[in-house]
Protein backbone atom coordinates (compact mmCIF):
# COMPACT_ATOMS: atom_id res chain seq x y z
CA UNK A 1 0.00 0.00 0.00
CA UNK A 2 1.53 3.54 -0.93
CA UNK A 3 1.95 5.64 2.13
CA UNK A 4 -0.74 8.42 1.64
CA UNK A 5 0.77 12.00 1.12
CA UNK A 6 0.45 15.14 3.41
CA UNK A 7 -1.93 16.68 1.57
CA UNK A 8 -4.25 13.34 1.35
CA UNK A 9 -3.84 13.04 5.23
CA UNK A 10 -4.98 16.60 5.55
CA UNK A 11 -8.40 16.36 3.99
CA UNK A 12 -8.88 13.03 5.41
CA UNK A 13 -8.64 14.86 8.94
CA UNK A 14 -11.00 17.87 7.84
CA UNK A 15 -13.48 14.63 6.48
CA UNK A 16 -13.25 13.29 9.65
CA UNK A 17 -13.83 16.53 11.29
CA UNK A 18 -16.71 17.30 9.63
CA UNK A 19 -17.75 13.75 10.31
CA UNK A 20 -17.92 14.61 13.88
CA UNK A 21 -19.64 18.21 13.33
CA UNK A 22 -22.08 16.86 11.41
CA UNK A 23 -23.25 13.76 13.34
CA UNK A 24 -22.82 15.88 16.64
CA UNK A 25 -25.62 18.67 15.17
CA UNK A 26 -28.29 16.05 14.25
CA UNK A 27 -29.23 15.69 18.29
CA UNK A 28 -30.38 19.23 18.96
CA UNK A 29 -31.61 19.44 15.34
CA UNK A 30 -33.87 15.80 15.54
CA UNK A 31 -35.63 17.10 18.60
CA UNK A 32 -36.70 20.36 17.05
CA UNK A 33 -38.22 18.06 14.29
CA UNK A 34 -40.11 15.55 16.89
CA UNK A 35 -43.04 18.09 16.76
CA UNK A 36 -44.11 17.50 13.43
CA UNK A 37 -43.32 13.77 13.01
CA UNK A 38 -43.30 10.30 14.93
CA UNK A 39 -40.06 9.58 16.02
CA UNK A 40 -39.80 5.86 14.75
CA UNK A 41 -41.42 7.70 11.04
CA UNK A 42 -38.67 9.87 11.04
CA UNK A 43 -36.14 7.23 11.03
CA UNK A 44 -38.32 5.69 8.43
CA UNK A 45 -38.52 8.19 6.01
CA UNK A 46 -34.73 9.67 6.76
CA UNK A 47 -33.49 6.16 5.48
CA UNK A 48 -35.41 5.61 2.81
CA UNK A 49 -34.30 8.83 1.25
CA UNK A 50 -30.83 7.86 2.17
CA UNK A 51 -31.44 4.54 0.17
CA UNK A 52 -32.90 6.26 -3.21
CA UNK A 53 -29.76 8.41 -2.95
CA UNK A 54 -27.71 5.38 -3.58
CA UNK A 55 -29.63 4.05 -6.24
CA UNK A 56 -27.41 5.43 -9.08
CA UNK A 57 -24.65 3.31 -7.66
CA UNK A 58 -26.34 0.34 -6.96
CA UNK A 59 -27.78 0.41 -10.66
CA UNK A 60 -24.39 -0.43 -11.83
CA UNK A 61 -23.56 -3.10 -9.16
CA UNK A 62 -24.18 -6.41 -11.42
CA UNK A 63 -25.05 -8.60 -8.32
CA UNK A 64 -27.74 -6.66 -6.51
CA UNK A 65 -28.39 -8.77 -3.62
CA UNK A 66 -24.87 -9.07 -2.45
CA UNK A 67 -24.40 -8.82 1.46
CA UNK A 68 -27.78 -8.83 2.02
CA UNK A 69 -27.86 -11.61 4.65
CA UNK A 70 -24.74 -9.46 6.41
CA UNK A 71 -27.02 -6.18 5.82
CA UNK A 72 -30.31 -7.79 7.24
CA UNK A 73 -27.75 -8.08 10.75
CA UNK A 74 -26.65 -5.41 10.52
CA UNK A 75 -29.86 -3.25 10.31
CA UNK A 76 -31.55 -4.76 13.25
CA UNK A 77 -28.60 -3.06 15.66
CA UNK A 78 -28.82 0.03 13.38
CA UNK A 79 -32.96 0.15 13.81
CA UNK A 80 -32.29 -0.17 17.33
CA UNK A 81 -29.61 2.57 17.34
CA UNK A 82 -31.89 5.23 15.69
CA UNK A 83 -35.16 4.22 16.90
CA UNK A 84 -33.91 4.08 20.31
CA UNK A 85 -32.05 7.46 20.25
CA UNK A 86 -34.62 9.24 17.98
CA UNK A 87 -37.18 8.80 20.70
CA UNK A 88 -35.16 9.24 23.60
CA UNK A 89 -35.00 12.91 22.57
CA UNK A 90 -38.63 13.11 23.57
CA UNK A 91 -37.59 12.73 26.72
CA UNK A 92 -33.89 13.51 27.37
CA UNK A 93 -31.93 16.77 26.20
CA UNK A 94 -29.77 16.87 22.81
CA UNK A 95 -26.90 17.16 25.05
CA UNK A 96 -27.23 14.42 27.10
CA UNK A 97 -28.05 12.39 24.13
CA UNK A 98 -25.06 13.11 22.45
CA UNK A 99 -23.11 12.62 25.68
CA UNK A 100 -24.80 9.42 26.38
CA UNK A 101 -24.49 8.08 23.02
CA UNK A 102 -20.73 8.95 23.42
CA UNK A 103 -20.60 5.68 25.79
CA UNK A 104 -20.28 3.60 22.62
CA UNK A 105 -16.73 3.66 23.45
CA UNK A 106 -16.48 2.50 26.75
CA UNK A 107 -19.25 -0.42 25.58
CA UNK A 108 -16.83 -1.40 22.72
CA UNK A 109 -14.63 -3.44 24.91
CA UNK A 110 -17.35 -5.23 26.62
CA UNK A 111 -18.77 -6.40 23.86
CA UNK A 112 -15.08 -7.72 22.73
CA UNK A 113 -15.10 -9.98 25.62
CA UNK A 114 -18.69 -11.16 25.11
CA UNK A 115 -18.16 -12.05 21.50
CA UNK A 116 -14.36 -12.97 21.33
CA UNK A 117 -13.39 -13.45 25.15
CA UNK A 118 -11.39 -10.31 24.58
CA UNK A 119 -10.66 -9.37 28.83
CA UNK A 120 -10.71 -5.40 28.94
CA UNK A 121 -7.70 -4.31 30.22
CA UNK A 122 -7.11 -2.30 33.37
CA UNK A 123 -7.00 1.21 31.32
CA UNK A 124 -10.30 0.27 29.76
CA UNK A 125 -12.04 -0.80 33.06
CA UNK A 126 -10.54 2.71 34.54
CA UNK A 127 -12.28 4.34 31.09
CA UNK A 128 -15.49 2.92 32.16
CA UNK A 129 -15.68 3.70 35.43
CA UNK A 130 -14.91 7.47 34.81
CA UNK A 131 -17.41 7.61 31.94
CA UNK A 132 -20.34 5.83 34.51
CA UNK A 133 -19.27 9.01 36.69
CA UNK A 134 -19.96 11.01 34.28
CA UNK A 135 -23.49 10.01 33.12
CA UNK A 136 -24.04 10.07 36.95
CA UNK A 137 -23.37 13.63 37.22
CA UNK A 138 -24.68 14.48 33.44
CA UNK A 139 -28.44 13.12 34.16
CA UNK A 140 -29.21 13.85 37.86
CA UNK A 141 -28.34 9.66 39.06
CA UNK A 142 -30.77 7.25 39.71
CA UNK A 143 -33.50 9.96 40.75
CA UNK A 144 -32.61 11.90 37.39
CA UNK A 145 -31.79 9.10 34.87
CA UNK A 146 -35.27 8.92 32.79
CA UNK A 147 -36.82 7.43 30.28
CA UNK A 148 -35.00 9.18 27.14
CA UNK A 149 -31.84 8.71 29.13
CA UNK A 150 -32.17 4.91 29.56
CA UNK A 151 -32.97 4.54 25.88
CA UNK A 152 -30.17 6.82 24.53
CA UNK A 153 -27.92 4.29 26.46
CA UNK A 154 -29.25 1.31 24.64
CA UNK A 155 -28.47 3.26 21.47
CA UNK A 156 -25.24 3.91 22.66
CA UNK A 157 -24.88 -0.41 23.09
CA UNK A 158 -26.18 -0.81 19.72
CA UNK A 159 -24.08 1.28 18.39
CA UNK A 160 -20.98 -0.55 19.54
CA UNK A 161 -22.18 -3.74 18.35
CA UNK A 162 -23.17 -2.44 15.18
CA UNK A 163 -19.30 -0.65 14.70
CA UNK A 164 -17.81 -4.09 15.98
CA UNK A 165 -19.79 -6.33 13.05
CA UNK A 166 -19.21 -4.15 10.39
CA UNK A 167 -15.68 -3.98 11.11
CA UNK A 168 -15.72 -7.69 10.74
CA UNK A 169 -17.79 -7.23 7.27
CA UNK A 170 -15.70 -4.28 6.04
CA UNK A 171 -11.97 -6.09 6.42
CA UNK A 172 -13.49 -8.74 4.75
CA UNK A 173 -13.20 -6.61 1.93
CA UNK A 174 -17.26 -5.91 1.67
CA UNK A 175 -19.28 -3.76 -1.20
CA UNK A 176 -19.43 -1.04 1.18
CA UNK A 177 -22.31 0.67 -1.32
CA UNK A 178 -24.09 -2.33 -1.29
CA UNK A 179 -23.95 -3.16 2.35
CA UNK A 180 -24.97 0.68 3.07
CA UNK A 181 -27.95 0.27 0.73
CA UNK A 182 -29.11 -2.83 1.73
CA UNK A 183 -29.32 -1.68 5.47
CA UNK A 184 -30.99 1.72 4.95
CA UNK A 185 -33.41 -0.26 2.89
CA UNK A 186 -34.07 -2.51 5.56
CA UNK A 187 -34.50 0.05 8.17
CA UNK A 188 -36.42 1.89 6.86
CA UNK A 189 -38.95 -1.32 6.12
CA UNK A 190 -38.49 -2.18 9.91
CA UNK A 191 -38.89 1.03 10.86
CA UNK A 192 -42.50 1.59 9.23
CA UNK A 193 -43.79 -1.64 9.84
CA UNK A 194 -43.18 -0.87 13.38
CA UNK A 195 -44.85 3.18 12.68
CA UNK A 196 -47.88 1.42 11.23
CA UNK A 197 -47.81 -1.65 14.25
CA UNK A 198 -48.22 1.12 16.51
CA UNK A 199 -51.07 3.04 14.37
CA UNK A 200 -48.64 6.37 14.43
CA UNK A 201 -49.71 9.03 12.05
CA UNK A 202 -46.79 8.84 8.66
CA UNK A 203 -47.75 12.66 7.94
CA UNK A 204 -44.98 15.29 8.49
CA UNK A 205 -46.65 18.01 9.97
CA UNK A 206 -44.64 20.82 8.26
CA UNK A 207 -41.86 21.84 5.85
CA UNK A 208 -39.32 22.66 8.35
CA UNK A 209 -39.68 18.99 9.84
CA UNK A 210 -38.91 17.46 6.10
CA UNK A 211 -36.04 19.55 5.88
CA UNK A 212 -34.49 18.37 8.85
CA UNK A 213 -35.14 14.90 7.66
CA UNK A 214 -33.90 15.91 4.03
CA UNK A 215 -30.90 17.17 5.68
CA UNK A 216 -30.47 13.60 8.33
CA UNK A 217 -30.45 11.73 4.85
CA UNK A 218 -28.34 13.98 3.02
CA UNK A 219 -25.82 14.73 5.50
CA UNK A 220 -25.36 12.44 8.40
CA UNK A 221 -26.68 9.26 7.02
CA UNK A 222 -25.32 9.20 3.43
CA UNK A 223 -21.97 12.18 3.28
CA UNK A 224 -20.41 11.55 6.35
CA UNK A 225 -20.79 7.72 6.21
CA UNK A 226 -18.88 7.48 2.98
CA UNK A 227 -16.27 10.20 3.86
CA UNK A 228 -15.68 8.55 7.15
CA UNK A 229 -14.56 5.09 4.99
CA UNK A 230 -12.54 7.61 2.93
CA UNK A 231 -10.86 9.52 5.42
CA UNK A 232 -10.24 6.15 7.16
CA UNK A 233 -7.82 4.74 4.32
CA UNK A 234 -5.17 7.83 5.05
CA UNK A 235 -5.76 8.33 8.69
CA UNK A 236 -4.17 6.12 11.83
CA UNK A 237 -7.24 4.87 13.54
CA UNK A 238 -5.71 5.92 17.01
CA UNK A 239 -6.37 9.67 15.25
CA UNK A 240 -9.92 8.39 13.66
CA UNK A 241 -10.77 7.47 17.14
CA UNK A 242 -9.62 10.62 19.11
CA UNK A 243 -11.45 13.03 16.48
CA UNK A 244 -14.82 10.60 17.02
CA UNK A 245 -14.58 11.57 20.52
CA UNK A 246 -15.72 14.78 19.84
CA UNK A 247 -18.96 14.51 18.60
CA UNK A 248 -20.72 14.51 22.11
CA UNK A 249 -18.91 17.90 22.61
CA UNK A 250 -20.22 19.22 19.03
CA UNK A 251 -23.22 17.53 20.12
CA UNK A 252 -23.52 19.77 23.81
CA UNK A 253 -21.96 23.10 21.71
CA UNK A 254 -25.04 22.99 19.27
CA UNK A 255 -27.39 22.31 22.40
CA UNK A 256 -26.13 24.53 24.50
CA UNK A 257 -25.92 27.59 21.70
CA UNK A 258 -28.40 27.08 18.78
CA UNK A 259 -30.67 24.80 20.48
CA UNK A 260 -30.99 27.26 23.47
CA UNK A 261 -30.32 24.67 26.19
CA UNK A 262 -29.21 25.58 29.62
CA UNK A 263 -26.07 25.35 30.82
CA UNK A 264 -25.63 23.86 33.93
CA UNK A 265 -22.52 23.14 35.16
CA UNK A 266 -22.08 19.78 37.05
CA UNK A 267 -23.85 18.74 33.87
CA UNK A 268 -21.06 20.28 31.57
CA UNK A 269 -18.23 18.27 34.27
CA UNK A 270 -20.45 14.89 33.75
CA UNK A 271 -20.01 15.17 29.80
CA UNK A 272 -16.31 16.28 30.16
CA UNK A 273 -16.17 13.23 32.47
CA UNK A 274 -17.66 11.06 29.49
CA UNK A 275 -15.16 12.08 26.70
CA UNK A 276 -12.36 11.65 29.13
CA UNK A 277 -13.00 8.31 29.23
CA UNK A 278 -13.83 7.80 25.48
CA UNK A 279 -10.35 9.24 25.07
CA UNK A 280 -8.73 6.71 27.56
CA UNK A 281 -11.13 4.17 25.79
CA UNK A 282 -9.14 4.81 22.55
CA UNK A 283 -5.68 5.09 24.19
CA UNK A 284 -6.04 1.31 25.96
CA UNK A 285 -7.11 0.15 21.95
CA UNK A 286 -4.18 0.77 20.09
CA UNK A 287 -1.29 -0.89 19.98
CA UNK A 288 1.10 1.72 19.11
CA UNK A 289 3.31 -0.46 16.76
CA UNK A 290 0.87 -0.73 14.31
CA UNK A 291 -0.68 2.63 14.95
CA UNK A 292 0.46 3.45 11.53
CA UNK A 293 -1.49 0.89 9.63
CA UNK A 294 -5.35 2.40 8.35
CA UNK A 295 -8.10 -0.06 9.88
CA UNK A 296 -11.45 0.51 9.90
CA UNK A 297 -12.19 0.27 13.69
CA UNK A 298 -8.87 0.02 16.34
CA UNK A 299 -9.95 -2.74 18.22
Amino acid sequence: MNKPSARAKTWSDIGLFYCAAIWGSTFIVTKGALAAVDPVVMVGIRFAVSAALLLPWVLKRKNKAVHMREAFFLSLFLTTLYLTQTTGLLYTTASNSGFITGLFIIFIPVFMFLFRREKPTRLQAFSAALAIAGMWLLTGGMSGFNLGDALTLIAAAAYAVHLIVTDKYVKAEADTVMLAFHQFWLVSAISFAIALGRGSSLAVASLSGWGVILFLAVFPTLTAFFIQMLAQRHSEPFKVGIIFTLEPVFAAVFAWTLGGEQFVAIKAVGGLLIVSGMVIGELSKINFKRAIKTEVLPV
